[in-house]
């Protein structure tokens, strides 16, 4: 009890207040005013104009790929990466299962289903020996593609999540990827600014795809944006988020099925002014998890940090408590005294809707969703 309240008085400390502190919160510091008086003065209010342009320019420059797509929001922007990878209906795709529910809902709005494998320990994202291990069991491996042996369906995709911003073994998810003719599609919501060898995370697959929601590290609201590195499938990415509409002066010629996915201009308006503090943001965050990595190493409690050869962005910053009594004891304490800390996500196979999903021993993700505690990671 004693450690538990040294902690919220040091978060206090931080954030330096007595009120209560959320647990990720919006900074505003830069052209955010500027650029929506601009925008609502130009009238271009909705789903084109000249922020959704440069917010799309920013995030290629960003990501360091070829071709970026403004969405509605990350889950959307995961949904039609996954179509333009090659996911069909009734097709399987490995995911898993310790992430955020948009991840599978991506999946299921395609009429496809999740695999739930495991996640490493370090990474707390999809683990490449974990799919290795399920595919030498259950991959039958064709000519068009990969098989999966228990249903007969068709694995079109891998989709690991960058968990917290921490990325992936990604070298190692790639060779096994690779070899099974897998492609992998990132869920990078979380990780913009995230680095795995000097290259920024959303880069490695065939796309990946990001969020701006409120509690991200940027925002603008909402918001999402699909990169990658093939123009084409950029292109067509543009094309089906836009309603699948042909170019043209004044016709509507639709001729399939597409999406009203568009980012409105002034939510890239709010993001090209927040993509501009990124750097800024990054580094406070940094130094936010230095002090946490100090103050918890000396009190006996794991502070969960960037594995080698990454460089985490530390949107939502994380202990690892001893065990499940612990953890409900430090949620409790830490939110009865104004300091909002929430435990990692429910395993996805633990909701009514993914329950039947086919899934491996999780033995990895059943031990973080025990001990994992989010602790507040604003910008300060």
């Amino acid at each position: 009890m004693t450690a538990i309240h040294s902690v919220i008085s040091f978060i206090k400390e931080q954030y330096k207040t007595e009120s209560f502190i959320p647990l990720h919160v919006p900074h505003f510091g830069g052209n955010e005013k500027e650029y929506l008086i601009e925008t609502i003065d130009s009238t271009f209010v909705s789903s084109v104009g000249a922020y959704v342009d440069k917010f799309e320019s920013m995030m290629k420059t960003i990501t360091q790929t070829e071709k970026a797509v403004a969405v509605v929001n990350g889950t959307a922007g995961i949904q039609v990466a996954l179509r333009l990878a090659g996911v069909k209906q009734g097709d399987e795709v490995l995911t898993q299962a310790l992430t955020f529910v948009a991840t599978a809902n991506s999946i299921a709005y395609l009429n496809a289903t999740p695999v739930f494998l495991d996640v490493d320990l370090d990474t707390m994202g999809l683990s490449p020996k974990a799919v290795s291990l399920f595919l030498e069991e259950y991959g039958d491996l064709r000519e068009d593609g990969c098989y999966n042996k228990n249903t007969g369906k068709k694995i079109s995709a891998c989709l690991p999540m960058h968990t917290f911003g921490f990325p992936v073994h990604l070298d190692e998810l790639i060779e096994v990827c690779n070899y099974w003719k897998i492609p992998i599609v990132e869920d990078a919501a979380e990780s913009l600014g995230s680095e795995y060898k000097g290259k920024p995370t959303g880069s490695f697959g065939k796309l990946g795809a990001f969020s701006f929601n409120g509690n991200k590290i940027v925002t603008c609201g909402g918001g999402g944006a699909i990169v990658t590195n093939d123009l084409e499938l950029g292109d067509k990415g543009k094309y089906l988020t836009t309603t699948a509409k042909i170019p043209h002066a004044y016709e509507y010629v639709h001729d399939e099925m597409g999406y009203n996915f568009r980012m409105p201009n002034l939510n890239a308006a709010l993001a090209c002014a927040q993509l501009e503090q990124l750097d800024n943001f990054l580094d406070n965050k940094r130094n936010l998890a230095l002090e946490y990595k100090s103050f918890f190493s000396n009190n006996g409690i794991n502070f969960r940090t960037e594995t080698i050869n990454t460089k985490a962005n530390y949107w939502l910053m994380c202990v690892e408590l001893q065990n499940k009594t612990e953890r409900d004891l430090f949620l409790k304490e830490t939110n009865s005294n104004d300091v909002m800390t929430r435990p990692i996500w429910q395993l996805m196979y633990r909701l009514p809707m993914y329950a039947n999903c086919q899934r491996d021993q999780q033995i990895n993700a059943e031990f973080l969703e025990e001990r994992i505690v989010n602790i507040p990671s604003s910008v300060r």
